[in-house]
């Protein structure tokens, strides 16, 4: 892009969804090692499957941003390496979450 302004927006969006995604991920895993850790004292009863299923959930959320992240880099420089890097990536991204999705609902109808 040659508008200086909008790319330097874009980039922060950029970098925020990062942000975020990484944030998201790491706010669900310290909740279910605490989860797993009260548990384990046996201070609350929350089942392992439920703790695994919000983890799960996280995780997903935190890919989206990432994915949305990836697309305004992107945006910024697009050659056809990039755009092909892109397309592998968001590919991963969304089979890992397809899949991280069906156990999650596995999860929920064998509880």
């Amino acid at each position: 892009m040659d508008i200086p302004i909008v790319s330097g927006i874009i980039y922060w969006f950029a970098i925020a969804f990062s942000v975020i995604g990484s944030a998201l991920i790491i706010f669900g895993g310290l909740q279910a090692a605490i989860g797993l850790i009260r548990s384990a004292l046996g201070r609350e009863t929350k089942e392992k499957g439920r703790l695994k299923r919000q983890f799960t959930s996280y995780i997903i959320f935190g890919l989206e941003f990432f994915i949305a992240g990836d697309v305004l880099t992107t945006v910024l420089d697009p050659s056809i390496e990039d755009i092909t890097l892109l397309g592998a990536i968001v590919l991963i991204r969304v089979i890992l979450g397809y899949f991280l999705e069906k156990e999650a609902v596995e999860f929920d109808t064998a509880g």
